[in-house]
């Protein structure tokens, strides 16, 4: 029997890395919904040099792609995995955090522009060491009103106490 997720915001608070490594294949949160508006996109493709018409050009889009909108570019929205991370987990006794990297990640459908995404975050895997663990995140980016996500990762960090 498949649980139901929950719907509602919410976030994990761990007093020290030994207690987040307890909720090691469990969700720990859910961030808030964020809208992906026209002016996030085109900030994002100057700032990367990437102005294709699919992302930039309203009139072409609504021409030439099966959205009938821009979209915004699957980099963007994995750029958010940092964002979503921090909307839902907090490690009292850390002291420094980094975030060094993307195991996997798939991009299995397109966000439109207008549209809302947030992350379900969950712990995969925790390494503790002296000190410090190096853990990895599974996110997926859910879009408002579509049942499969635009994307799946899975981020890798370093939690220093």
């Amino acid at each position: 029997m498949e649980t139901q997720k929950t719907q509602k915001v919410h976030r994990s608070t761990f007093k020290n890395i030994s207690e987040m490594e307890k909720a090691l294949g469990t969700e720990l949160g859910l961030s808030p919904w964020s809208i992906m508006d026209e002016k996030r996109i085109n900030t994002f493709a100057k700032t990367t040099e990437d102005e294709q018409w699919i992302h930039i050009d309203k009139e072409k889009s609504e021409k030439y792609s099966p959205y009938k909108t821009t979209i915004a570019h699957g980099f963007m929205i994995l750029s958010l995995a940092s964002r979503f991370s921090y909307d839902t987990l907090t490690i009292e006794s850390v002291k420094m955090g980094v975030n060094y990297g993307v195991d996997r990640v798939r991009f299995t459908s397109a966000t439109p522009s207008g549209g809302f995404v947030r992350g379900r975050v969950s712990l995969i895997e925790c390494e503790k060491k002296e000190g410090s663990a190096k853990y990895k995140l599974g996110i997926t980016v859910e879009l408002k009103g579509q049942e499969k996500p635009v994307c799946v990762a899975e981020t890798l960090a370093i939690a220093y106490e």
